[in-house]
């Protein structure tokens, strides 16, 4: 079995702060997000949602698409998001490991 590395994209409630991460466990990195303190910057925005995700087999890859997403214009990551998750679900509380529509990289 391969690891898996995901791209992903957290927002708070109000959608007006977007976070770009990348990690290989991203249950735990959703978890670790939701518990984080006030002085980190998930903990101080609340950026808790996730609302995009994609899978890649090498490190490499994922890092290059987290940097290339997080290089873009806030408009063209809103596209990237609501071409997968057009309502902005939270894709976390349909459980990462069983979603099939979280497998888009």
């Amino acid at each position: 079995e391969m690891p898996t590395y995901w791209v992903y994209i957290l927002t708070n409630t109000s959608r007006n702060v977007m976070y770009v991460g990348v990690t290989n466990n991203l249950e735990n990195r959703i978890a670790q997000h939701r518990e984080a303190s006030r002085d980190s910057f998930t903990g101080r925005y609340n950026v808790t949602t996730l609302v995009y995700a994609e899978d890649y087999q090498y490190v490499e890859d994922a890092i290059a698409r987290e940097k290339q997403i997080k290089g873009w214009r806030r408009s063209k990551k809103n596209e990237l998001v609501e071409a997968a998750n057009p309502t902005w679900a939270d894709l976390f509380e349909v459980s990462p490991n069983k979603d099939p529509s979280l497998r888009s990289g």
